[in-house]
């Protein structure tokens, strides 16, 4: 019986731990839709489904604005996508010949 006991106690850990994760991505997924509007919210939502690392990333830069007190009102799309395009970009490559 001592193993069921064990058992049990993972499995019940696991599943507060997940129960907690998802109280957490519920959390942060209604900050996001409060500071953005519906067209931006959209956006990031397929945002999620592509690319959830980015997801992460711009979810994280929104709580710290938020928590900056750096936003009048709500991020609209054309703000949600200079945000987007200022994470997104990368350096231009440089190629460079060197002649003997």
């Amino acid at each position: 019986m001592p193993e069921e006991d064990e058992y049990n106690k993972k499995m019940r850990s696991r599943l507060e731990s997940s129960i907690k994760r998802m109280q957490e991505d519920q959390q942060r997924r209604e900050l996001a839709r409060k500071i953005l509007d519906t067209n931006a919210y959209e956006r990031l939502m397929n945002i999620k489904s592509t690319n959830p690392e980015l997801y992460g990333q711009i979810l994280n830069i929104l709580i710290s604005i938020v928590q900056s007190q750096n936003l009048n009102g709500r991020i609209t799309e054309t703000q949600f996508m200079q945000l987007l395009s200022r994470i997104t970009s990368k350096p231009e490559p440089t190629i460079s010949f060197k002649h003997k």
